[in-house]
């Protein structure tokens, strides 16, 4: 590509991104989950990985059982006092699906005002100023993560200043890594998946994703030199020694926000897209939604 891809404008706003949903989370935060709710979380692809972060945070931060699920397997029946569904388009089919189905509230995040989701949800969170030209999610995400992080009392200044130290870290070397396997623990292991996602779709890359204390079962088998392990959070003891034996490099971020970590491996997808002459703002077999007949 001779121009700058869309996507790469997207990823350097999520700091501001982040500070505007942080600073005025009261405007939003009235239709989000109360303390002590029974919450699903559900999305689709990206949206089921922030999902999966959401759920994590808040069990972990004492407001209540929080489960996350693709909006596919939504499981009818189970008694919830909300449903958070998360769909940057408003229009996908299986998140259409589980709102008409379910007789739970649902409050929707998305990006697009008039889509079907704002007719079908009970509460509407309208992130439009995140919404995005690429097919390649990167910054709604980070923001609709964002702004749940602020319903549960985060406070995501750091987390934004991290992303603008990101922002500047060479990307280059990563970029040739063969192969990453990315790793979290709790609700890191969602970025883990998302980060994970961003290079197969921006450039047809293989990569793996799991939760660290698993790693060691199984998948560490295909890590070698030329290869990537990168871990968000605090690594589980021992794994640092494990990978460091296989010869695989090991990408570590411990003075960064976990998500402004993503925002550095959103920039490797991207830098590994271009140098294969891949256009990672319309990756190939995508759409922007998913719509089944």
């Amino acid at each position: 590509m001779t121009q700058t891809p869309f996507v790469s404008t997207e990823i350097a706003t999520q700091p501001d991104l982040w500070r505007q949903v942080s600073n005025g989370f009261a405007q939003y935060g009235g239709a989000l989950p109360k303390p002590g709710q029974r919450v699903a979380a559900v999305g689709c692809g990206t949206s089921w990985f922030m999902a999966m972060a959401y759920a994590a945070l808040r069990e972990d931060n004492g407001q209540g059982e929080t489960d996350a699920f693709a909006g596919s397997e939504f499981p009818a029946g189970r008694a919830y006092d909300v449903v958070v569904v998360i769909s940057r388009s408003g229009t996908t089919t299986e998140v259409l699906d589980l709102i008409r189905a379910t007789d739970v509230p649902t409050v929707a995040i998305t990006a697009t005002p008039g889509s079907p989701i704002t007719e079908l949800a009970d509460h509407i969170i309208l992130l439009d100023f995140a919404d995005e030209q690429s097919v390649v999610q990167t910054r709604f995400a980070t923001t609709t993560l964002a702004l749940l992080r602020a319903s549960l009392g985060e406070d995501l200044q750091q987390a934004a200043a991290d992303a603008e130290t990101a922002l500047t870290l060479d990307v280059d070397e990563l970029a040739k890594l063969e192969q990453v396997t990315y790793l979290g623990t709790r609700w890191t292991v969602g970025l883990a998946h998302e980060a994970g996602l961003k290079q197969r779709e921006a450039a047809s890359a293989w990569t793996e994703a799991y939760p660290a204390m698993d790693y060691r079962h199984g998948p560490i088998a295909i890590a070698q030199p030329g290869r990537g392990v990168w871990i968000f959070g605090t690594p589980p003891a021992g794994l640092l020694d494990d990978v460091t034996a296989t010869g695989a490099t090991i990408v570590h971020h411990p003075d960064l926000d976990p998500m402004a970590s993503l925002v550095v491996a959103q920039r490797v997808a991207v830098a590994k897209s271009l140098a294969l002459g891949l256009n990672p703002d319309q990756p190939r077999s995508l759409s922007r939604s998913v719509i089944l007949d």
